[in-house]
């Protein structure tokens, strides 16, 4: 009997798998953004309901909560450490006379929500609510009477450096006074009436100013523009009285001809006939003047130099 073999051993079979990287869940680098993207959306429905919440004061009220305050920007600001903490000797804060006395206004600190002091001299964001409540309750009033409806634009209200103006502007169809006199037309009466009435709650002192355009005088006329725009100022004066101004109120009226054209390009534009109303600044210098009537220099010149007319 042959003598039985050894078998071979069995070979030996090593499987190697990759993994590639296309596969699996490629870590937790999404969970992170999908975590900031859930994040962001939440603040920003949370900012919508906000906004469909709150009413206008409130979103101010928020805005200035999360707002840098005045004081942090001046200590965190160029000149900190200097003398003067980081504030400017022209500021209208710390400055003990009037802002526009000295230094460049458009350097100061902002004071309100508008930006700052406005141009000319006004008050920014109070001046202009006056301005926009006088204008809207005087064309109410006009708005009442049909007569007086096409006279609206003849009304002007706006800002002025030494506080709030109200002109009353002639046009080819209308005109306050009659030709060459001082004597009010009834419509005009009937402006005025209404204007008193309207700032008969403005408890600031007030000065008038007649206006009056170029239109030559007739030679055997013996008067001059300085006399009839005072005149006429004077007048107007008189008439808001009658309506139940208080007459310490005014502080001066003035005459200045056709020295100061509404219409310069077209000094004969009867637009250049007006009236106009100053509603001085409280605390002013001039709020302080004593009620007087001011005819300027020039008026003193001799009647009889030659002169021009206004309608």
């Amino acid at each position: 009997m042959a003598e039985e073999t050894e078998a071979p051993p069995a070979p030996i079979i090593v499987k190697k798998i990759t993994i590639a990287a296309a596969d699996g869940h490629h870590g937790g680098a999404w969970k992170v953004a999908y975590a900031d993207f859930v994040t962001a959306m939440m603040a920003f429905f949370l900012l919508l309901w906000l906004l469909g919440a709150t009413e206008e004061n409130q979103r101010k009220g928020l805005a200035d909560y999360f707002s840098p305050t005045l004081v942090k920007m001046r200590q965190e600001g160029a000149g900190a450490d200097g003398m003067l903490g980081g504030s400017s000797i022209t500021d209208p804060d710390n400055y003990p006379n009037a802002q526009g006395q000295t230094g460049t206004q458009s350097i100061t600190i902002p004071r309100g929500a508008t930006g700052g002091p406005v141009e000319g001299g006004g008050r920014g964001e109070s001046d202009a609510e006056r301005v926009k409540e006088l204008r809207e309750k005087i064309a109410g009033e006009l708005a009442k009477k049909q007569q007086l409806r096409k006279l609206a634009k003849q009304v002007r209200v706006m800002r002025a450096p030494e506080g709030i103006r109200i002109d009353l502007v002639d046009d080819a169809d209308f005109s306050m006074f009659a030709l060459g006199t001082t004597i009010l037309t009834s419509e005009a009466r009937e402006i005025l009436d209404i204007i008193a009435g309207t700032i008969e709650g403005e408890n600031v002192p007030l000065i008038l100013r007649g206006h009056t355009d170029s239109l030559p005088w007739r030679s055997d006329v013996v008067a001059n523009n300085w006399s009839l725009s005072t005149g006429r100022a004077e007048a107007t004066r008189q008439a808001l009285i009658l309506n139940g101004m208080n007459p310490e109120r005014f502080a001066r009226i003035e005459g200045v001809a056709d020295r100061e054209p509404l219409i310069a390009e077209d000094p004969t534009d009867p637009r250049n006939r007006r009236i106009s109303l100053l509603l001085l600044k409280q605390g002013g210098e001039a709020a302080r003047a004593r009620p007087r009537v001011a005819v300027s220099s020039s008026a003193e010149a001799d009647a009889s130099e030659p002169s021009t007319m206004s309608n």
